[in-house]
């Protein structure tokens, strides 16, 4: 496979930090994306918190099944009444329980909604792909940097491996470890991934090293 060559102006203050990050992922098995949170996943996060305790996750849960009094919800939490008064006046706080008609009853709307803004605020994913087809199938196999599956169909993983095959610097020769150490914070099948990009011509090996054959090259 060719390279491809795409020009895109990249200042020298904003090249330096993003090979930063990329080597910080490759060093750590992480992706390079930075977490962002807007209002809404704040508030998403603020109620998953709660829920992070045992004890009042088992409340909300005994909650959900329906209303009851504080005994009632003791009894299916396997909670003692102290135990489960406390975690209920946590969770009432946090607007995920309340009192109607002397009983609690638990608000599973509040926490769905919260969820549901979280994932509506959160803005796309850029990729520096030309054409727009092309960014729609990296939005569809990336989340915050990492591949969620390889896909099947031929045309679109050629489309995810051409932006994989994009951290390999042409004229290099990488050893196979180091392929692997950064084709892993892609994803965990790093072998599959490494096969497809030598079948398809992004890489080439020999004698335990790679180097960047193929693909869109930008500068």
């Amino acid at each position: 496979m060719p390279f491809h060559w795409r020009v895109r102006r990249i200042s020298p203050d904003i090249r330096a930090p993003w090979r930063t990050r990329r080597e910080h992922a490759i060093m750590n098995g992480m992706s390079e994306a930075e977490g962002t949170t807007a209002d809404g996943g704040s508030a998403a996060v603020e109620l998953l918190g709660l829920l992070a305790d045992r004890e009042r996750l088992r409340v909300f849960a005994a909650l959900v099944l329906g209303p009851g009094d504080s005994r009632d919800v003791a009894a299916r939490a396997g909670l003692p009444v102290r135990d489960a008064l406390r975690a209920l006046t946590r969770l009432e706080a946090g607007g995920l329980v309340g009192r109607e008609a002397g009983r609690w009853v638990a608000y599973e709307r509040v926490l769905a909604d919260a969820v549901s803004r979280a994932a509506a605020a959160r803005e796309p994913e850029e990729f520096g792909a030309a054409d727009p087809a092309e960014t729609a199938v990296l939005r569809v196999f990336f989340r915050d940097g990492r591949l969620v599956s390889i896909p099947a169909q031929r045309t679109k993983r050629l489309v995810v491996l051409d932006h994989v095959a994009r951290v390999f610097e042409p004229g290099v020769r990488y050893p196979e470890r180091e392929v692997d150490a950064i084709l892993r914070a892609f994803h965990p099948d790093h072998a599959a991934l490494r096969r497809y990009l030598v079948d398809e011509g992004f890489l080439s090996r020999e004698n335990g090293e790679y180097w960047r054959t193929g693909g869109t090259v930008v500068i």
